[in-house]
């Protein structure tokens, strides 16, 4: 039977070295009143110690929200995860080898909850193959304190004659997930909620393994749900913790509620207003130029968000299909800090559902950041320069779409640029190169990409490559850019140079809109 309790009183069901699983997609479904208890309680009393968390993607705000608040040494012994890149604490903290941590793609984050709930002995999977999580290679270890002290988590086997990565199963002890309301016998619903995240695989997880669910809403409501919209039944639902207003925003990008993020109502595309011309949005237009209609697109986190401006600039974000590995389809992606929320969504699926229709090949094309690239066309933007960042969804996305760009600007740090008459003018160029000779962390692997056939772009605002089975050529440069002062000069390799060389799409560096059409 569901109790309703205070915050405190449902985290005394941790104890010392239990699996705790924590909810939420960046900001949304985030249960903060629950990880503020479980931050007090060990502060005042040191207990629980020695906890595994695991959690699917990142839960924080950059700064100091969501499990920042739970990153204490002591309190902390292991994390799994797919990102930390909007968690600062919880990555010093793994950085400083104070915890031990494993970095695990998305997908397989939910899959191994659903392995848990189901009782099935691991899950195995081609994701992540000759990438850093591969066990040939990294084995997704995050750091030299699980290089030198952490156990394996993954195997390579040889099924059908194909290599596959397993992962044993990993019991759930407690799981810490939101909703939006709860009824009097303890029926979840998630109205308000911008993404459906792992809230049912969580809670599966730790009820079928004797475990406890706490669940985090905003209100109790004394009246019987429709049951179409009930998403979690009571009976797999052990504790309901009603939060505070503070504690329970709709995302860390806003603290408003917007019914057009939930679904509950549409808001007019001519209330978002355009880009200005700059870098960002040269890679969004020319990105936009490989769209097609009636497509399935992901579009990653930074500069690929601008894609999704520039199509409804251009009034054609109708005509194909925006999808976020939160599992929220069609609309218009939010950016920054609500990442995995979408104004005027189509449908909103569970997240692990929309991961694996991924994973089987689903997506027609996938718009991915770039944080590095070398010449045999690996990607890296799971770390980079030491600092941990994890790769997401990213390798379930960039693996298995049949067309992968991966964007950017061609260097980093203090690069200023803008555009005048059409061209685009470098006036200070970027400290640190991002085409190097071998990237620090394969989040993306050239070779696999070229053995299953896929169609591989890297666009940044002054140049367009290609992988081709000798590796990256270029194809395309801006105009106003010198070839060999700007573009090969600021590499550590030099890439074949294409025989039809040509200057990228004039329409790119206008300020009018392009007139795309798809």
């Amino acid at each position: 039977m569901t109790k309703f309790v205070t915050a405190q009183e449902a985290v005394r069901a941790i104890e010392n070295e239990m699996t705790v699983a924590v909810g939420g997609f960046n900001g949304f479904g985030t249960p903060d009143e629950l990880i503020l208890a479980l931050r007090d309680r060990f502060l005042e009393t040191g207990s629980p110690r020695d906890l595994t968390l695991m959690k699917s993607v990142s839960v924080g705000d950059r700064a100091t929200r969501g499990v920042n608040q739970i990153a204490l040494e002591g309190l902390i012994k292991k994390v799994i995860s797919s990102h930390v890149g909007l968690e600062p604490a919880m990555a010093k903290l793994i950085e400083e080898n104070k915890c031990l941590a494993y970095m695990v793609p998305l997908g397989t984050i939910t899959e191994l909850y659903r392995a848990a709930a189901a009782g099935r002995s691991g899950v195995l999977t081609h994701v992540g193959l000759e990438t850093f999580v591969d066990p040939r290679l990294e084995g997704g270890k995050a750091n030299d304190l699980t290089k030198s002290e952490g156990a394996e988590i993954s195997e390579i086997l040889t099924v059908q004659g194909e290599d596959r990565i397993f992962y044993p199963t990993i019991p759930v002890d407690v799981c810490l997930i939101r909703g939006t309301y709860a009824d009097r016998k303890g029926n979840i619903v998630l109205s308000k909620e911008a993404m459906h995240g792992e809230q049912l695989e969580a809670a599966s997880a730790a009820h079928n393994h004797g475990g406890t669910v706490i669940v985090q809403v905003e209100q109790v409501l004394d009246e019987d749900f429709d049951p179409r919209i009930v998403k979690l039944h009571h009976f797999m639902v052990d504790y309901v913790v009603v939060g505070r207003p503070e504690n329970h925003v709709q995302g860390y990008d806003s603290p408003d509620y917007r019914p057009e993020v939930a679904g509950e109502v549409r808001k007019p595309l001519s209330a978002i207003q355009p880009m200005p011309l700059n870098a960002r949005k040269i890679c969004g237009r020319r990105a936009a130029l490989e769209l097609k209609a009636d497509s399935l697109i992901n579009l990653g986190i930074g500069v690929p968000e601008a894609v999704a401006a520039v199509a409804a600039e251009e009034g054609i974000a109708d005509r194909f299909t925006l999808s976020i590995e939160s599992g929220v389809l069609g609309g218009v992606p939010l950016s920054g800090l609500g990442l995995g929320g979408t104004t005027n969504p189509e449908a909103i699926y569970k997240m692990a559902d929309i991961l694996n229709i991924y994973d089987g090949g689903g997506l027609d094309m996938a718009v991915l950041g770039m944080a590095e690239a070398d010449e045999s066309g690996n990607v890296n933007v799971s770390k980079f320069g030491g600092r941990l960042t994890g790769p997401g969804g990213f390798i379930n996305i960039a693996q298995n779409t049949k067309t992968v760009i991966f964007t950017g600007t061609f260097t980093a740090g203090g690069l200023k640029e803008e555009i005048r008459d059409g061209k685009l003018c470098i006036l200070q160029e970027g400290r640190a190169r991002k085409f190097q000779k071998q990237v620090e962390q394969i989040t993306f692997s050239g070779s696999y990409a070229r053995k299953t056939g896929k169609r591989v772009l890297l666009i940044t605002e002054r140049a367009v490559f290609r992988l081709t089975e000798q590796g990256l050529e270029l194809t395309e440069i801006a105009p106003g850019v010198d070839l060999e002062k700007d573009v090969l000069g600021q590499m550590d390799f030099r890439p074949i140079i294409s025989r039809d060389l040509k200057p990228m799409d004039p329409r790119i560096f206008r300020e009018e809109p392009m007139g795309l059409q798809v």
